[in-house]
C-alpha cells in the first residue's frame, strides 16, 4: 500500500521519533558525548510536539489499516511526548550529567515513547501488539539500567518474566477473537459484533478476557499488579516515574478505545468483572500502601488505586466520562512525574539505592524546604484535596459515576480517597519532623539540584496548582478534542 501526502503528515510526530532515536544512536556510536545525546533527544521530542498540529490538519484519517490519527490518538500522543521530555529533562543530572555516559538511556526513552505512541493510535491487533512490545522491551532495559544496584536487575527480570506471560495471554486473546469473527481491525469486530446474532458467546468473552488480562498487567491492576512495587522499588527513579505515567497511560488509552469500539459495555459480563477488578485495585492499592515504609513503594501501590478510580470512569461510558478520564490522566501524569521527580533530586544515580525510604525524608521541610514543598503539593494532589488539579480529576470522576448510577463503584471511590489520604498525609508529617528528631540524612541526601530539574518541578508545581484553581481551559480543550469520540 502507497502512502499518500496526508497520511506521511499524520504520521510525522512517529516519524520524528523514529529519526531521533536512530540519531542518538550514531551520536552514541560514533562520537559519545551525552551531553548531545541529551540535547538532541529533547529537540527530538520538542520537534515532534511541533508537528502535532500538522498532524492535526489531516486528521481524522486511517493511516493504513493499522493506525488511526485523529483528536484521540493526538491528545494522548501530545502528553506521552511532554511526559518524555520532563523524564529525559529528570534523567540527565541522575545518570551522572556530562561525567557518566548514558546515551542508552535517552535511545530507550525515545524509542518506549514511540511504542506509547504507537498504542494510542492503534485501530488493529497487530499495531497493538507491535507498540505494545516496542514499548515493554524498551522498559526492560531500562528497569535493569541502573549499574550498582542489583535489585534494579533483579526488577528487570521480574518485569521480562511477567511481561512475556501477559503476552501470551494477548495473543491467545486475539487468536480466538480472530477464529471466531475473522477480523483484527476494531473497526471490523464492532461491525460484525453488532450484526451477530448470539453477539459475545463463550469464544469472544474468553478472548476479550485474556486480552483484558494482557492489558491489565500493563496497567498494574489487580489481579495483575503483583510486581508493580518491585519493579518501581528497584527501577532507577526517573524510569519509575515513566513507567507509572507513560506506559500505563498510552495502554489505558488504547484500552479505552478498544473498549468503547467493540461495544464492550453492552456486556454484562464484561462490565461486572471490570467492576469487579476496578473495587479489588482501589481497596488493594490503598491498604496495601498503609504498610510500606518506601516511598517509591507506596507511589506504587498509589498508582494502582488511581488505575481503579479511572475505571470508575470507563464502566460510565458516556461522553463526561471520557473527559473525566482524559482530565484525570493530565493530572496523574503531572502529580507522578511531580513526587518521582523529587525522588529523583534527592538520589544519586551512581549510589547503591535511591533515597526512596521513607525514613530519608525525615525532617525534609527544615533541609530542603523548597523540594518539601514540591512533594507536599503532589502528595496533596494524589490525595484529591482542594486547589489541586487532583481533585478536580476526582471529582470529574465521581461525577461519570454517579452520572451512569454506578453507586457501589462511586461508594468505594470515595472509601479508597479516605485511606489514601492516611498515608499521604503520613509522608507529609515525616517531612515536617522537627530538627531535633529528624534523622541526619545530609550525608546521604544528594547536592544541588540541577538547572534542568528544577525547571521541570517549578513547572509542574505551578500547573498542578493553576489547573486546580481554574481547569477551565483544559477542560474546554479536552470538551472539543473528544465531542465525536466514541
Amino acid at each position: 500500500m502507497t502512502l499518500g501526502l496526508n497520511e506521511l503528515v499524520a504520521l510525522l510526530p512517529m516519524i520524528v521519533m523514529t529519526i531521533t532515536a536512530v540519531g542518538v544512536m550514531l551520536v552514541a556510536a560514533f562520537h559519545r558525548r551525552t551531553r548531545y545525546a541529551f540535547l538532541l533527544t529533547l529537540a527530538g521530542l520538542a520537534l515532534a510536539c511541533a508537528t502535532l498540529p500538522l498532524a492535526a490538519s489531516v486528521s481524522p484519517g486511517a493511516v493504513t489499516p493499522l493506525l488511526v490519527v485523529d483528536d484521540y490518538a493526538l491528545f494522548f500522543m501530545a502528553l506521552v511526548l511532554v511526559s518524555t521530555f520532563a523524564i529525559a529533562l529528570l534523567c540527565y543530572r541522575y545518570f551522572g550529567g556530562r561525567e557518566r555516559s548514558h546515551e542508552s538511556v535517552y535511545i530507550l526513552l525515545l524509542l518506549a515513547a514511540l511504542g506509547g505512541a504507537v498504542l494510542v493510535a492503534s485501530s488493529h491487533f497487530a499495531s497493538l501488539f507491535l507498540g505494545l512490545e516496542l514499548l515493554s522491551i524498551s522498559l526492560f532495559a531500562l528497569i535493569a539500567y541502573s549499574r550498582n544496584a542489583e535489585h534494579s536487575v533483579e526488577a528487570g527480570i521480574k518485569y521480562l518474566v511477567l511481561s512475556g506471560f501477559s503476552s501470551s495471554f494477548l495473543l491467545f486473546g486475539m487468536a480466538l477473537t480472530y477464529a471466531r469473527l475473522g477480523a483484527l481491525a476494531f473497526g471490523e469486530i464492532a461491525s460484525l459484533l453488532a450484526s451477530s446474532a448470539d453477539r459475545l458467546d463463550i469464544y469472544l468473552l474468553t478472548g476479550l478476557a485474556l486480552i483484558l488480562v494482557g492489558i491489565g498487567f500493563k496497567l498494574a491492576l489487580v489481579p495483575f499488579h503483583m510486581w508493580t512495587p518491585d519493579v518501581y522499588q528497584g527501577a532507577p527513579a526517573p524510569v519509575a516515574a515513566f513507567i507509572a505515567t507513560v506506559s500505563k497511560g498510552a495502554a489505558l488509552a488504547l484500552l479505552l478505545r478498544y473498549f468503547i469500539a467493540v461495544g464492550g459495555h453492552r456486556s454484562a459480563s464484561i462490565t461486572a468483572a471490570l467492576a469487579i477488578i476496578a473495587i479489588a485495585s482501589i481497596l488493594a492499592g490503598n491498604l496495601l500502601a498503609l504498610l510500606q515504609d518506601n516511598v517509591k513503594r507506596i507511589l506504587a501501590y498509589s498508582s494502582i488505586s488511581h488505575l481503579g478510580y479511572v475505571l470508575v470512569a470507563l464502566l460510565a461510558v458516556s461522553s463526561i466520562a471520557i473527559e473525566a478520564i482524559a482530565y484525570y490522566l493530565v493530572a496523574y501524569f503531572v502529580t507522578m512525574i511531580s513526587a518521582f521527580g523529587v525522588v529523583t533530586v534527592l538520589s544519586d544515580g551512581r549510589s547503591q539505592r535511591d533515597n526512596d525510604a521513607l525514613a530519608d525524608y525525615s525532617g525534609l521541610f527544615w533541609r530542603r524546604p523548597w523540594l518539601a514543598g514540591v512533594f507536599t503539593a503532589a502528595l496533596l494532589s494524589l490525595a484529591g484535596i482542594p486547589l489541586t488539579m487532583g481533585f478536580i480529576g476526582k471529582f470529574y470522576i465521581l461525577a461519570a459515576g454517579v452520572d451512569a448510577s454506578l453507586w457501589l463503584l462511586v461508594v468505594v471511590l470515595v472509601i479508597g480517597s479516605v485511606i489514601g489520604l492516611f498515608y499521604y498525609l503520613r509522608i507529609i508529617a515525616v517531612m515536617c519532623a522537627a530538627p531535633d528528631i529528624a534523622r541526619d540524612a545530609s550525608a546521604t541526601i544528594a547536592g544541588r539540584v540541577s538547572i534542568e530539574s528544577s525547571v521541570v518541578l517549578a513547572s509542574l508545581t505551578i500547573l498542578l496548582i493553576v489547573l486546580g484553581l481554574y481547569p477551565a481551559p483544559l477542560i474546554r480543550i479536552l470538551q472539543s478534542t473528544f465531542a465525536a469520540f466514541g
